[in-house]
C-alpha cells in the first residue's frame, strides 16, 4: 500500500446468496467452489493481500462452517500474523447486534472490530465478482479526488435478467455518480457496480452509527441511492477481465470462460496470483483409452472415459466408457461407467451410477446438490 496509508479490508461472505440458492443452502456465497480449485472468497481476499492490505475482516452471517475450514488461520494468504492478519467476524458480535438485514447493519454489528483498527481507510468487497483488481490504485484515486465514497464499476452489456440482479450507476463527465439504479428493468451497455467500495474510516463511522440510530440497513438504498447528491460518490472504472455471479447461468458461464486461455491469463497473471487452500492431493491420473479435450482437470482426478469442455475439481472420477461434456463437476464427484453427461453441474460428493443419461442446456444447466446419488 503506497504512501504508508493504513487500509483495512472487509469482505461480506454472505451477500447475494439468493442468486445461487441451491448452492448456498449449506455454505456462504464466499464458500462456493469456482474454477476447479478455488472458492469465490479467494478472489477478493487475494486482491486485498496483493494490494498490500495486511488486515482483513471476513463478515459472516450463517452457514459459515465450510468457510472457516477453508480460511483457517489465513496462512495461505500470508495473513497468519500477530498484528493485523485475518479475522473472522460472526454475527451477534455485541449485545445490541443481531442477524443483519443488510450491509449497514452488518457493519454496525462488527463496529467494535473496525473501531480497534488503526486503519485510515476501509476497502469493502462482496464475493460475487471474480476479478483480479489492484485496490491500491482504487485507494489512491479515492484520496486524490477527495471523495466521500469511491465505488468500483465495470462497463458491460447485460440482459434485463442480469440487470435485475445488479446495481447500475449513472456517471457524469467528472466521474461522479449522479444516479443509482437498483435492480433496474433495463438492458444493454451499463455501468455495473462491482460491489467494491473505499471510504475513510471516519466517514464510515459517521454513516454506520447514524444509520443504526435510524434503523437503516441497506448501504445501496440508504446511502448510495438516497444521498447521491449529498455525498461525493466517485466512480472508479475497472477495465480488466471479470465475471459477475448473479445466477446459476452466469456461474456456469463464468466457469466455462476459464477454458479460454486468454481469459485465464487475464484473471491469473503471474505478478498477482490468486491464493487458495492447498491440499496434498496426488496428480490427476489418465487411464489408457481416456480422452480429454479443452478441460481443466484438478488434482487427484481419475479419468477413464471421455471429458470435453469441462471443469473438474479435485478427486473427480470418470468411469470407463463415460462421456462427459460441458460439465462442472465439483470435488469428489463420481461418474459411473458408460454414463452420458452433458451440461450438468454437480456439487461435492455426488455419485452417478453406471449407464445414466443426464442432460441440461447451456442456459439451464442441470444442477445436482451436495451428496446426491443418481
Amino acid at each position: 500500500m503506497s504512501s504508508n496509508r493504513k487500509v483495512l479490508g472487509l469482505i461480506f461472505s454472505n451477500m447475494h446468496e439468493e442468486t445461487l440458492s441451491d448452492m448456498t443452502k449449506e455454505r456462504t456465497m464466499g464458500s462456493v467452489l469456482f474454477g476447479g480449485r478455488y472458492r469465490l472468497i479467494d478472489f477478493p481476499l487475494s486482491n486485498m493481500v496483493n494490494s498490500g492490505i495486511g488486515e482483513v475482516g471476513v463478515i459472516t452471517k450463517s452457514n459459515y462452517q465450510s468457510l472457516l475450514d477453508h480460511l483457517g488461520s489465513g496462512r495461505e494468504w500470508d495473513l497468519a500474523r500477530k498484528i493485523g492478519g485475518l479475522h473472522l467476524l460472526p454475527p451477534f458480535s455485541h449485545v445490541q447486534s443481531g442477524m443483519y438485514r443488510g450491509r449497514l447493519e452488518a457493519l454496525y454489528g462488527v463496529w467494535d472490530f473496525i473501531k480497534m483498527s488503526d486503519a485510515d481507510y476501509v476497502v469493502m468487497s462482496d464475493c460475487d465478482i471474480v476479478a483480479n483488481i489492484d485496490f491500491d490504485k482504487v485507494v489512491e484515486a479515492h484520496v486524490e479526488t477527495g471523495a466521500d465514497i469511491t465505488a468500483v464499476y465495470a462497463k458491460d452489456v447485460v440482459s434485463t435478467e442480469q440487470a435485475q440482479q445488479a446495481t447500475v450507476y449513472s456517471i457524469n463527465d467528472d466521474g461522479r455518480i449522479v444516479d443509482v439504479l437498483i435492480s433496474p428493468q433495463i438492458s444493454g451497455a451499463c455501468n455495473i457496480s462491482m460491489n467494491m467500495f473505499v471510504l475513510s474510516k471516519e466517514f464510515l463511522k459517521n454513516i454506520v452509527l447514524e444509520s443504526a440510530s435510524r434503523s437503516l440497513y441497506s448501504f445501496e438504498k440508504s446511502i448510495l441511492q438516497a444521498r447521491t447528491h449529498e455525498y461525493t460518490i466517485m466512480a472508479y472504472q475497472y477495465n480488466g477481465y471479470f465475471s459477475k455471479i448473479s445466477s446459476m447461468e452466469t456461474f456456469y458461464k463464468a466457469n466455462m470462460s476459464l477454458l479460454n486461455t486468454d481469459n485465464r491469463a487475464k484473471l491469473f497473471p503471474e505478478n498477482r496470483p490468486i491464493y487458495t487452500k492447498v491440499r496434498d492431493n496426488p496428480p490427476a491420473k489418465f487411464a489408457i483409452g481416456a480422452n480429454v479435450k479443452n478441460s481443466l482437470i484438478g488434482d487427484g482426478c481419475i479419468i477413464e472415459g471421455t471429458v470435453e469442455n469441462c471443469v473438474l475439481f479435485r478427486g473427480v472420477k470418470i468411469g470407463k466408457g463415460a462421456v462427459v461434456k460441458n460439465a462442472i463437476l465439483m470435488q469428489d464427484t463420481v461418474i459411473g461407467n458408460k454414463c452420458d453427461i452433458n451440461y450438468v453441474i454437480t456439487d461435492k460428493n455426488v455419485k452417478i451410477s453406471d449407464m445414466r443419461l443426464l442432460t441440461g442446456s447451456q442456459n439451464y444447466p442441470l444442477f445436482l446438490g451436495k451428496g446426491a446419488v443418481i
